[in-house]
């Protein structure tokens, strides 16, 4: 018998919180954010409403996806927390990440600065310590994330990391292909009764 596929229920965004981002980031942010609300896929974030961030968040809500927000109480004014969807206040960063990776079944990179990379490599972290297998999908517009999978396959040729650490991601550069990416991993997703009522 085949292998029963694992459903996708949710994914976690990790992303920039600056409003001065590319407006070209800030629309595909808006795209994917419509998507996964499409597909009822439940969109789990950092919770505030600015940047990237902000920008996903209120395209799935306003698709009538569900969306969680996560934020640190010393965060909710400088990242105005967006207080029209369902979120949760926690006391610390290590908190909210934590929080972020048990309330999410996948995960998908936007373009984002400092504080996206360190949630990133410490996802990749646990993946290369066997701690999750979950997808992961970098959204990877103009090549925006290169410089990162050098420094990660630099690693590699210097024998400090396994080569197959490599395949532990996908990588893609249009939003189009972000959600399949994810069902290409052995997922599929679970639709939601408002999904189901737009598609009949």
């Amino acid at each position: 018998m085949p292998r029963e596929r694992q459903r996708l229920e949710s994914t976690c965004v990790f992303c920039g919180s600056s409003d001065d981002a590319d407006p070209a980031f800030l629309a595909a942010a808006q795209q994917l954010g419509k998507a996964l609300a499409d597909c009822g896929i439940k969109l789990v974030y950092g919770g505030g409403g600015v940047g990237l961030m902000g920008e996903v968040a209120r395209a799935a809500h306003g698709a009538n996806g569900a969306v969680l927000g996560i934020i640190p109480t010393f965060l909710v004014g400088a990242e105005r927390a967006l207080e029209s969807v369902e979120h949760i206040i926690v006391d610390s960063m290590h908190e909210r990440k934590m929080l972020m990776f048990q309330r999410s079944d996948s995960f998908v990179i936007l373009p984002g600065g400092i504080g996206t990379l360190e949630e990133v490599v410490e996802l990749l972290s646990w993946r290369r310590l066997d701690l999750h297998a979950k997808p992961i999908v970098f959204y990877n517009p103009r090549g925006f994330w290169e410089p990162l999978f050098k420094l990660f396959q630099h690693t590699v040729d210097e024998k400090l990391t396994p080569p197959d650490f490599m395949q532990a991601w996908t990588s893609v550069a249009t939003v189009g292909e972000i959600v399949p990416a994810l069902l290409g991993q052995g997922r599929e997703p679970y639709p939601s009764e408002a999904a189901v009522g737009r598609r009949g």
